[in-house]
């Protein structure tokens, strides 16, 4: 198997468990240790870990090596208040625009979705979820907003996971096909309100 490939088999591994807890904030990701227990060289474990720090899953401690970033309370809510305005901008910049080909993506991605919540792969539901989201990012054409979104995404998809504890996912296919018709309806105003609905159905139990 190539390195590229072990290294992604390892990086997801380690961002699902990030995500899904069993690696708690200031847990210590040690090379050597993570290459033992895969019974692999520790290049591919570098890589992992370079992309996950990439994206804010783990940090750089002194004398501590990496380890898996904090979350607070704070960065909840400031991450919701910026994706409710940035994602009210995309929807209503996105409608008018919208094709056939585009809701069918979206039920592609919805397929993708249905099968990981039946299956039980929190990981891919939240990346199914990040997906459906991101298209009308992209759609919107404004390069400002999309780039706050893909800076955004992951912490987004963490603090999911987390709420995802609380709250149940097996309507989570249903939540979006109602926002595919709200995105229908040609009414900005309805869409935006059923998009600050979902987002605030599944909203992280704030921590202090």
């Amino acid at each position: 198997m190539k390195i590229h490939s072990i290294s992604e088999s390892v990086y997801s591994a380690l961002k699902s468990a990030i995500l899904d807890g069993t690696l708690p904030p200031g847990e210590r990701l040690i090379v050597t240790d993570i290459a033992g227990r895969y019974e692999i060289s520790q290049a591919p474990v570098r890589e992992a870990l370079e992309r996950l720090k990439m994206e804010g899953l783990i940090v750089g401690q002194p004398n501590k090596g990496s380890v898996v970033s904090n979350i607070t309370a704070k960065e909840i809510r400031d991450l919701f208040v910026l994706r409710e305005l940035i994602e009210a901008y995309a929807v209503r910049s996105s409608m008018a625009s919208l094709t056939d080909a585009d809701f069918s993506a979206l039920l592609r991605v919805l397929d993708g979705m249905g099968e990981a919540v039946r299956e039980r792969d929190n990981l891919k539901i939240l990346e199914q979820d990040m997906a459906f989201h991101g298209y009308l990012y992209r759609k919107c054409d404004n390069g400002a907003i999309l780039e706050l979104w893909n800076q955004m995404k992951t912490k987004m998809m963490r603090f999911m996971a987390i709420s995802n504890r609380y709250h149940s996912t097996d309507n989570l296919v249903e939540w979006h096909l109602r926002l595919i018709d709200a995105l229908k309806s040609n009414d900005p105003e309805l869409a935006e309100r059923e998009f600050i609905e979902h987002m605030h159905a599944y909203k992280i139990i704030p921590m202090e």
